[in-house]
């Protein structure tokens, strides 16, 4: 079963990829798809989705894990986030990829053992259970931490 987890960011979106065989799990591959903050809204909302497809169908994933969204204390942000969160479900669901989504304290929890978890507690975690892991940044990190939370939480292979 190969897993595809999304960290939605209008600047920076994550993504990480994972197989899970029996009760091995294995790194695939992670990387970040970046925007250009200078560009319009929907010349972003494009690029996004050109790249995550791109990347969807580079690895054909069996199941997509995607973070929820949580509410900054700027509505415009929220609202941007929002519309990427929104082309990240579309890229999945237009490859005919399953969509699963978790709360960031769920992803986590299902980590850590705590929903308050700090980033650089997820990110030894994530060390531990893929040792040979290369993370391309702290969005990836987070994209790989969202697939393996659907294969402990969400996921039945």
């Amino acid at each position: 079963m190969i897993i595809i987890g999304l960290d939605p960011g209008l600047g920076t979106t994550g993504w990480g990829v994972i197989a899970k065989s029996g009760n091995r799990l294995t790194h695939i591959a992670n990387g970040q798809v970046r925007t250009n903050a200078a560009a319009p809204l929907a010349e972003r909302l494009v690029t996004l989705d050109r790249e995550l497809t791109d990347v969807i169908l580079t690895h054909r994933p069996d199941s997509g894990a995607v973070e929820e969204v949580f509410v900054n204390k700027n509505p415009q942000s929220t609202l941007k986030l929002g519309q990427a969160r929104g082309v990240c479900l579309l890229a999945l669901a237009r490859a005919g990829v399953p969509v699963h989504e978790y709360a960031t304290r769920l992803v986590k929890k299902a980590l850590v053992g705590t929903g308050g978890a700090e980033k650089a507690q997820v990110q030894a975690m994530l060390r531990v259970l893929l040792p040979a892991v290369k993370l391309a940044g702290a969005d990836a990190a987070d994209a790989l931490a969202v697939a393996i939370a659907h294969l402990h939480v969400g996921a039945r292979a």
